[in-house]
């Protein structure tokens, strides 16, 4: 017979487990279907790949972290959330053989983030009650809706969503355990964290299929929602930490951009990571780089249980100097 150890290890481990599994088969499935039908990602100059690619392998990746979620799944916040995931997996599938006008996109974003957030007990505030409710809404939703969107954006070079959705998973349940607060989340992160790396099997320089929007918004909505959970529990440092990197790298990419009165939504190869392989470096040497970001991104979360501006302050320098890096890799880019 099973102790309630072991049936507590098997309730965290088991979801992440068969989502881990579901991504390496699934994918490798989703791949001889893309092939089959000849939906592919064609190299332009706006791209980091050089050869036609299968693109979809989101089909796969978000089905298995919702299998893991859907195992785990112990509240109504959880399957409204899976719910919405499913939403924006289609909606993305659609805009991925598509081009759909951005309006009807942002704005199922923007709904999807609305639901989950009015779901959450008005004493789950996110910035510790620095805000009054109706501002801390308004400013998490905000939050929420462009980390979907930069989740999307920053999906441009092998190997890096797969890096980022473990790290975070990974970051987020380290956190809670160690923190003691709302343990569910625990098998959801790892859920994700599971489906992420499974995807690094087929996605690793040189990749032999990419993620697609189908993949991107979906994970960045769940991942998100689980950020907003861990703030909301009081670790909002730990939350602000575990994703910097692709913050900044985005937010002062976008900056820049509309600061030169370019079009923001439109596709580009501007971000520190896509200059740095445009600058000679390849898509493994400047993932790498990133991965080792992320597992300091981590420790600094970590840290943050008990000195949370000291790990706000070491996880800015951590990231300063890996956007740093990335910069001297790209010298001789062309802006």
């Amino acid at each position: 017979m099973l102790s309630d150890g072991s049936l507590g290890l098997l309730a965290v481990g088991l979801p992440a487990a068969l989502a881990l599994a579901a991504s390496v088969a699934g994918t490798r499935m989703v791949l001889g279907w893309l092939e089959r039908r000849a939906i592919l990602d064609h190299p332009n100059e706006r791209s980091s790949h050089t050869r036609p690619t299968p693109r979809g392998g989101g089909l796969a990746v978000t089905s298995a972290a919702l299998l893991g979620w859907a195992l785990a799944a112990a509240d109504v916040w959880s399957w409204l959330a899976i719910a919405a995931a499913l939403v924006l997996m289609a909606l993305s599938w659609l805009d991925d053989r598509l081009n759909l006008p951005a309006a009807p996109r942002f704005a199922t974003h923007a709904l999807a983030v609305a639901v989950l957030l009015f779901l959450l007990p008005g004493d789950a505030l996110v910035f510790q009650g620095g805000l009054p409710l109706w501002a801390d809404r308004v400013v998490t939703l905000l939050g929420w809706l462009w980390f979907v969107n930069l989740y999307n954006f920053m999906d441009g070079i092998d190997g890096i969503t797969g890096i980022e959705t473990g790290c975070v998973g990974l970051g987020i349940a380290a956190v809670v355990l160690l923190s003691g607060s709302q343990p569910g989340l625990v098998p959801l992160a790892l859920a994700c964290a599971a489906a992420g790396i499974g995807f690094l099997v087929w996605n690793w320089h040189p990749a032999r299929i990419f993620l697609g929007d189908v993949g991107s918004v979906p994970l960045g909505f769940l991942l998100g929602g689980l950020l907003v959970q861990l703030a909301a529990v009081g670790q909002l440092a730990a939350a602000v930490i575990l994703p910097l990197y692709y913050l900044a790298d985005a937010t002062i990419t976008l900056g820049r951009r509309a600061a030169r009165g370019e079009k923001v939504w439109q596709a580009h190869r501007q971000h520190f990571y896509q200059r740095a392989v445009q600058g000679g470096k390849s898509h493994a040497q400047v993932a790498l780089a990133i991965l080792a970001g992320n597992v300091a991104l981590v420790a600094w979360a970590v840290l943050s249980l008990d000195h949370p501006m000291l790990a706000l302050a070491g996880a800015v320098g951590t990231v300063a100097a890996l956007l740093l890096v990335l910069q001297i890799w790209s010298r001789g880019t062309r802006a």
